[in-house]
């Protein structure tokens, strides 16, 4: 067999390389063909041909002994680990791992049946302990190399949601205080305005924690509702003027059109545009213009949050929704507000996306689809 190996190599390689095109989902660079199964051919071949001059530790340092050897990999374990990890790299499955070595077996079988080859039952036999300990090392590779990634990946995602939690609990426990103190230096009564924004606070914060509360528990909460944009609107500049960075910006407020109305969690909606707006303070020129309005187009009700920090840099609009983005302003925070407004817009099936303007600033418009007052 291995003399049969060795002369019909590059037909073997050809009709593997054949099979692999077929195979839709496999991505494979030109170096993963050429290094893959050509490797494992070239060692399958020295493997026979040691076991047919009876060299039995040559042939089990190149392929490993019946079984494997997980704690001293053959040549063929090692080159096999290393593949299996390339699989994953390329978004393979176990069973296309598998698949890649089945490809060769398929091929010799085929081409020795075409030209009437006939091997021996040993021969044979080391044919498959050879395919055996590669797929075994490549799939256990593989696997490790999986679990691993998708424990980062766990971690992180469990990273960003604690992140987002205490990214908004921040902000709520902010308004409430800033609230409070308001109430204290004015000594304004507790049914006012200034009081509806402590309320609304406190509402949140105990939103907040029941979402929590619901998800450690595996349960849904559904707080959608439908409300006028007018008085919505109304309620995010009250709280917004206790934001003590608004004090170095002029803020301004269009008038909604009180028939305007949105479907959606009334709460989150309320900290994503109160996330936008002190993003805008916080960024916009000294004494600049921040200004908020809310307007219909089409089946669309847009909220719009203009300031004039000068404009975005170059690519900087497509990073800027990015979790936990690096960068070098001391502002800039943990960089979660704006990802969070994002996915509590889109929770409501609405959109959250943000306009350059050249040499003046930018606009973040928050669309969501346009409902019918009651």
């Amino acid at each position: 067999m291995h003399r049969f190996l060795s002369k019909n190599r590059d037909e073997l390689i050809a009709r593997c390389k054949l099979k692999v095109g077929q195979r839709r989902s496999r991505a494979a660079t030109p170096t993963q063909l050429d290094n893959g199964v050509p490797m494992f051919l070239d060692q399958l071949t020295r493997t026979l041909a040691a076991e047919y001059v009876d060299d039995a530790a040559e042939s089990s340092a190149i392929s490993g002994p019946s079984g494997g050897d997980a704690l001293a990999l053959s040549e063929i374990g090692l080159s096999a680990t290393a593949h299996g990890k390339e699989l994953l790299n390329i978004g393979y499955t176990v069973d296309q791992v598998v698949h890649d070595y089945g490809d060769l077996c398929q091929a010799i079988t085929d081409l020795a049946f075409e030209r009437d080859a006939p091997f021996s039952v040993e021969e044979f036999r080391t044919l498959n302990r050879c395919l055996d300990n590669a797929i075994a090392d490549a799939v256990t590779e593989f696997s490790f190399q999986r679990d691993a990634l998708l424990s980062v990946q766990q971690i992180a995602l469990e990273k960003q949601r604690l992140g987002f939690l205490v990214h908004e609990l921040r902000n709520s426990l902010g308004t409430a205080t800033l609230a409070v103190r308001a109430l204290e230096l004015g000594n304004m009564p507790i049914g006012g305005a200034t009081g509806a924004i402590l309320k609304r606070s406190l509402s949140t914060l105990g939103l907040l924690i029941s979402r929590a509360t619901a998800e450690v528990r595996g349960e849904g909460m559904d707080q959608r509702q439908t409300f006028s944009v007018a008085t919505f609107i109304a309620d995010v500049e009250l709280a917004a003027r206790l934001d003590p960075g608004m004090k170095d910006a002029v803020f301004e407020v269009r008038a909604v059109d009180p028939s305007l109305a949105v479907h959606a969690n009334r709460d989150l909606l309320h900290a994503a545009l109160a996330n936008l707006l002190q993003n805008a303070f916080k960024f916009t020129r000294e004494n600049s213009l921040v200004t908020l309005k809310a307007h219909a187009l089409g089946e669309h009700v847009l909220i719009d949050v203009e300031d004039h920090c000068g404009g975005l840099a170059p690519g900087s609009a497509a990073k800027m929704f990015v979790p936990f983005r690096p960068n070098e302003d001391s502002r800039a925070g943990l960089g979660l507000g704006l990802s969070i407004a994002r996915q509590s817009i889109e929770a409501d099936q609405g959109t959250l996306t943000v306009r350059n303007v050249p040499d003046s600033g930018c606009v973040f418009t928050i669309s969501l689809p346009r409902q019918a007052l009651a």
